[in-house]
């Protein structure tokens, strides 16, 4: 009997410490993050950003006890996916810049009788950099493989009702006992240069909607926060990136509580874990700020799993 695959796919994050420069090399390798469209100039530069980050990445997952948290918590999800399908549907997932690479996850799939495969990338809103770059990996890898199930895919989910309620349920799990008024929330988003955003990268249109859609949400819940924003977190390098930056937009809330919501991850990796988590709460502390707290992403929470499992069905 032919069955069919559900593969998530995600950027991946070192396992261990060795794999920090691996993780490195292959992501400024990715012509849907450095846009440059010369190879070798593309490579030159690459092995530049890479040389003077991996000692300090090495440092950051130190902190974090020598790997990244993205691909346990992946595991757990598909875990509880593949219990809840049963054995007809295979669940795996594939990393584009660590192990489980695309090609050896394709080659197990490979010795399955397997009709259709069902992709599925773990960012809720689309970007060239991150959906589009996981989903041309997983085509090429199984071109070149010789594959002939039939490919199947999904490029956003931000406005899936389960999904969002995961969201929600994690806002209300980090303010607890507390009032909502005694805090502003802030959804952080990964930045994004803005060159490849005025090149047609519709990223941040997904993201205001996205927040839209949360803060409708919101009021319908009377969680009646303060404030609610937007920024965005991560930006490297002198060229302009979208803004406003996460650490501007600390330095204009006046009120004296924050709850932060990484809006653009599903899965706990070392930008939540470290950097806001340990980065921005400095600068926060700095700021003069009572309180400071961040939320945890779905990673392999009941709900996100059900929206998983809701995206799956409506792809069929």
């Amino acid at each position: 009997m032919k069955r069919e695959a559900i593969v998530l796919l995600n950027m991946g994050g070192p396992n261990n410490l060795n794999e920090v420069e691996m993780f490195l090399k292959n992501m400024f390798a990715d012509k849907n993050i450095l846009t440059i469209k010369s190879n070798v100039v593309r490579k030159i530069v690459g092995g530049l950003i890479v040389f003077n980050r991996v000692e300090s990445s090495q440092e950051i997952y130190r902190e974090l006890g020598g790997k990244s948290p993205l691909v346990g918590h992946t595991k757990k999800l598909v875990a509880k996916l593949q219990e809840k399908l049963g054995e007809n549907i295979i669940v795996d997932f594939a990393m584009r810049y660590t192990p489980p690479f695309t090609c050896e996850v394709i080659e197990r799939l490979n010795k399955e009788d397997v009709d259709k495969i069902y992709l599925i990338p773990l960012y809720p809103q689309y970007s060239t950099t991150t959906t589009k770059s996981s989903l041309e990996d997983f085509e090429e890898c199984y071109h070149k493989s010789g594959g002939k199930a039939l490919l199947v895919e999904t490029k956003h989910f931000f406005e899936n009702k389960t999904y969002n309620r995961a969201v929600i349920e994690n806002i209300k799990k980090t303010v607890g006992k507390s009032k909502y008024q005694d805090f502003d929330l802030i959804f952080s988003a990964h930045g994004l240069p803005q060159k490849i955003v005025d090149a047609g990268d519709v990223y941040e249109k997904h993201v205001n909607r996205h927040v839209a859609i949360l803060k409708d949400m919101m009021q319908e819940e009377g969680m009646d926060f303060h404030d609610v924003h937007l920024a965005y977190q991560s930006k490297v390098g002198p060229m302009k990136w979208l803004a406003p930056s996460l650490e501007e937009k600390l330095q204009t809330v006046r009120n004296r509580g924050i709850i932060i919501f990484p809006i653009a991850f599903t899965i706990d990796n070392s930008e939540t874990d470290y950097e806001l988590h340990v980065e921005y709460k400095e600068i926060a502390q700095k700021l003069g700020f009572k309180e400071y707290r961040v939320c945890a992403c779905p990673n392999d929470s009941d709900l996100f799993r059900d929206a998983l499992i809701e995206i799956y069905e409506k792809m069929k």
